[in-house]
């Protein structure tokens, strides 16, 4: 059989265990393995091309875990709450949508995982929707879109694991994705969400708890002193030529927090949540990595080339659209940009894309189908504010459409900047 096809089988093996609630990490590594065989590859060798496909991201892995360390401190602390308070407080209520779409793009942004910067905001949001009577639906599309939005300038797994595969510096493809998040963030909150008129007009009442905890948060200016100083020196590298690797900018900001915020006697806590939600992640990469490797080694990327060659911006239409397609399949931002930049990234390279521009693309491209029902975070994300499968379900074409927004705007951007 076609190695081709034999990886797409076995990538739809995993898909189709996923669904049937089999643990993702097994069903990728089955499907792996199903693909392996299928492909003539033979038992030795697709052994052989599943660990290479582990031992490719590694160093990823490494990174996401020392990652743990800002991201737990950030929600440990208060600090994550603080920062989402703030911005609300600052836009008001007349700017509603704007301040929950803000406050999950920074929380996104700063490194706290996409789909807890949801549940993160997600009670401050549904305070304000029982005072103003909005509907859950939109006040959740409008936290999906800004964290979608921060999800490509962030120091997260996504953004590290296509920076790592394309061989660029993360603070170049986090730069990258600014204009097209911030363009995403204005057409989510002033186009796609007014699209949504249909949207049932009421509010459950909710109780939140965040007025009471509101004196308890640490201050704003404290709560963001270590994202500020993880940036501070990621951006050393294109700023002054000094190399700081994330594996260390990333803890240091996480201690910084914790300092900044007077929660040294949580330390421990800090680290074993963070710990905690990165390790899953990781896990989920090694089951990740093993199907890279298959797909990696079949001759998807020609038959991927072949379609794509008779467009003159083949070659960078394959960053974005591999990507889209893993992540449909995977339904997880992390999986998909790691398949797609541990796959294609050398063939994007080849066809003359800075590496910069393809990480950026791959990571926004991994946004447009990251949310489909197969997946955590589509059930994370309507668990936080009590919404049924059904409800949850319509968000899907408008979250799809932010995701392509910012796509368009990454490529537009690597167009322009080639």
């Amino acid at each position: 059989m076609n190695s081709a096809l034999a990886a797409v089988i076995g990538l739809v093996i995993a898909i189709l265990l996923i669904v049937k609630k089999v643990s993702p990490v097994y069903s990728l590594m089955l499907g792996a393995l199903a693909g392996g065989l299928l492909g003539g590859m033979g038992l030795e060798g697709t052994v052989s091309n599943m660990l290479s496909g582990v031992k490719d991201i590694t160093p990823a892995i490494l990174r996401i875990l020392a990652a743990g360390v800002l991201s737990g401190a950030l929600i440990k602390t208060g600090a994550a709450a603080s920062i989402s308070q703030a911005v609300v407080r600052t836009l008001g209520h007349k700017h509603v949508y704007m301040a929950v779409a803000l406050s999950a793009m920074l929380l996104t942004g700063v490194g706290v995982f996409v789909d807890v910067a949801v549940i993160t905001v997600a009670p401050i949001a549904l305070m304000l929707g029982t005072r103003l009577r909005i509907p859950k639906m939109k006040l959740l599309l409008a936290m999906i879109g800004g964290g979608k939005c921060g999800n490509i300038i962030s120091p997260n797994p996504n953004t590290i694991i296509a920076a790592e595969n394309y061989d660029a510096a993360l603070p170049s493809v986090m730069g990258a994705g600014v204009i097209p998040a911030l363009v995403g963030l204005v057409v989510t909150v002033y186009v796609i969400l007014p699209l949504m008129r249909n949207a049932k007009e009421q509010h459950d009442e909710y109780e939140s708890s965040a007025d009471a905890e509101e004196n308890n948060l640490p201050p704003f200016w404290a709560s963001i002193c270590g994202p500020l100083a993880a940036i501070v020196f990621l951006a050393l590298r294109p700023l002054c030529g000094i190399v700081i690797d994330p594996m260390l900018a990333l803890p240091v900001g996480g201690v910084v927090t914790i300092l900044a915020t007077r929660s040294w006697k949580n330390t421990a806590e800090c680290l074993v949540f963070g710990l905690e939600k990165m390790s899953v992640v990781a896990i989920l990469l090694v089951g990740t990595g093993t199907i890279a490797g298959i797909i990696k080694a079949s001759e998807i990327k020609d038959v991927l080339i072949s379609l794509l060659s008779g467009w003159e911006a083949g070659g960078i239409l394959m960053a974005p659209l591999s990507a889209a397609l893993m992540s449909a399949a995977t339904a997880s931002t992390t999986a998909g940009a790691t398949i797609a930049s541990a796959s294609f990234a050398q063939t994007v390279l080849g066809a003359g894309v800075a590496a910069m521009w393809g990480a950026a693309m791959t990571n926004a491209g991994a946004t447009v189908l990251d949310h489909l029902p197969h997946g955590s975070f589509f059930h994370a994300t309507g668990g936080s504010v009590g919404m049924s499968i059904k409800e949850r379900m319509k968000l899907i074409p408008y979250e799809s459409l932010i995701g392509l927004v910012l796509t368009l705007m990454s490529l537009a951007c690597c167009l322009i900047g080639r």
